[in-house]
């Protein structure tokens, strides 16, 4: 997960009782495998005082940067988004190696194509 990211900032009050999710984020974070994924990704854990909704921002290795309400929005569910756009940094950077344009442009035509089958069928499929 950290792979894709150049920076983690979790900011909770620690009286707070809806931190559960920043706690479970920072767990996964801190854990072995994240951290040999990207080594160079910063975690900052701040701590604060006043009564405000805890909560989580990524930066991502492209320089985007999001911020979750994590009262609202579980760990798992901030983990999978991050991974969803991981995998899409990841295709755009294969395509642009390879010097193909980004974003790809399917053309309407190709569109509405009907895909041919992938197998052939069998004598038993053709008789239904």
């Amino acid at each position: 997960m950290l792979k894709f990211l150049s920076r983690v900032k979790i900011e909770f009050n620690a009286l707070d009782p809806r931190t559960a999710s920043c706690i479970e984020f920072l767990a996964q974070c801190n854990s072995r495998r994240a951290k040999e994924s990207n080594p160079t990704c910063e975690v900052d854990v701040k701590r604060v005082r006043e009564e405000r909704a805890p909560q989580i921002t990524v930066t991502f290795v492209n320089g985007v940067e999001e911020v979750f309400d994590a009262t609202a929005t579980p760990a798992q569910s901030i983990r999978n988004l991050i991974l969803e756009k991981g995998q899409h940094l990841e295709t755009e950077q294969m395509f642009r190696e390879a010097g193909e344009p980004w974003p790809v442009i399917i053309p309407d035509e190709e569109l509405s194509q009907i895909a041919l089958p992938t197998k052939p069928r069998k004598a038993e499929d053709k008789k239904q």
